[in-house]
């Protein structure tokens, strides 16, 4: 039985202050080439968060046009050779976006809307590696982040969405999409 918690969604009408530098392609490059295994699980072939998911790079803090790619086609590799960590899809009611989490404390995910057309998946997680050394300022850790910015499409309703966490691994976002006026009512 898989447990399934629903996530606040926030909805924010303004411009993030967190995105002020760009993620550059040789940054991203110099990051991924140090071989860390939690670097590698989060930003790799396949990650909803790879600046590299859409066949070039693409900077995270840009939204992207999701719904203008077919899944099926776009991650076809991918799926073959099990790297994949994403899908999407479309019904006659809603988009929705389904994605493996990356690293640990997955409660740290957080889900919010930007002007009801963009949709922002973040998150951080920290690594501690204790010593056996009895002082305690000699640990190692540190702190990361995630995050995928998502345009949605014109007829997303962007302030009715609904994003759940699934057995601590999954991500699930779904996306309902607008009534064209049937369901109005007339006073």
């Amino acid at each position: 039985m898989s447990c399934r918690k629903q996530l606040e969604v926030r909805s924010e009408d303004r411009i993030p202050q967190k995105w002020s530098v760009p993620l550059r392609e040789e940054i991203f490059d110099n990051l991924i080439s140090k071989g860390n295994p939690s670097v590698s699980r989060v930003f790799g072939v396949g990650s909803l968060f790879s600046p590299l998911l859409f066949g070039k790079f693409f900077d995270p803090a840009d939204a992207f046009p999701l719904w203008e790619f077919d899944s099926d086609v776009l991650l076809s590799s991918m799926r073959e050779s099990q790297q994949s960590t994403v899908d999407w899809s479309e019904t006659d009611k809603e988009y929705v976006v389904k994605a493996e989490l990356p690293g640990q404390g997955k409660h740290s995910v957080q889900v919010s809307v930007e002007n009801g057309n963009v949709v922002e998946v973040s998150g951080q997680w920290k690594q501690r590696k204790e010593s056996d050394a009895k002082d305690w300022r000699s640990g190692h850790w540190w702190e990361s982040g995630y995050a995928r910015r998502l345009e949605l499409p014109e007829n997303a309703d962007g302030r009715n969405i609904e994003a759940y966490i699934i057995d601590d691994i999954f991500l699930e976002i779904r996306i309902p999409k607008s009534t064209t006026g049937d369901n109005s009512e007339h006073a």
